[in-house]
């Protein structure tokens, strides 16, 4: 049953991911001001979304290892951080190459600029924590950090609102401006990197489990 699913979810996005694209190339307007490089911005806040969305599930992971002491929840709190700081590095990938012709700049130690910098060193650190040993005390340490980092998430959520920044203070599509093909476009693009996430995440989760067991069964064997 699962594998059919799994199938299911691969053929899933095989069509949403081209029709991504087509919304964002073709049917989304271009924008005014910004020419075509605003399209970025679909690619850009879709990755972020992804980002924080990976570690707030490092975060609930972590609190569930500590009060289960369970496997399932560390591996799937690495995974799920492995993914989170691929798209984190998207969004910092991204992010310039939309700035410099909107805001004349490559890079400014802006105030969500520099907090998304250090939540990707913080969750850089906690993979390296993690895939350094998989003994318990170090799960357990990982665990911790994993819920301590999670502080940074907010503070780059909240950012543009607390400090001057040039990113502009958006919480939804309407307040951005967005015509209505464009936040259709937006959403869409949302709910692919979300199923995108997902199959990568179990993906992930299971070559941890398989690996897991074969050191296990390394061992056995020495």
């Amino acid at each position: 049953m699962l594998e059919k699913l799994k199938r299911l979810h691969f053929w899933v996005l095989c069509f949403l991911m081209p029709a991504n694209l087509y919304l964002i190339f073709f049917y989304a307007p271009v924008e005014r001001t910004m020419g075509v490089v605003q399209k970025v911005f679909y690619v850009h806040v879709a990755c972020a979304w992804i980002g924080m969305l990976a570690f707030v599930v490092v975060f609930a992971a972590s609190i569930r290892y500590l009060l289960k002491g369970d496997e399932v929840s560390s591996r799937l709190a690495l995974a799920s951080a492995e993914i989170g700081t691929v798209f984190i590095s998207c969004v910092l990938l991204t992010g310039p190459l939309w700035a410099k012709p909107v805001w004349n700049t490559w890079w400014t130690w802006d105030p969500r600029l520099t907090t998304t910098v250090v939540m990707w060193f913080m969750y850089l650190a906690y993979i390296i924590l993690q895939s350094g040993g998989r003994s318990e005390n170090r799960r357990r340490y990982a665990a911790v950090y994993g819920i301590v980092a999670f502080i940074n998430v907010p503070l780059v959520f909240f950012s543009a609102r607390w400090w001057r920044s040039i990113h502009p203070v958006v919480i939804t599509a309407v307040e951005f401006g967005l015509s209505g093909p464009m936040k259709t476009t937006l959403f869409c693009t949302l709910a692919t990197f979300s199923l995108i996430y997902c199959y990568f995440l179990v993906l992930r989760y299971r070559s941890l489990t398989l690996a897991e067991q074969i050191n296990q069964l390394k061992g056995a064997g020495q």
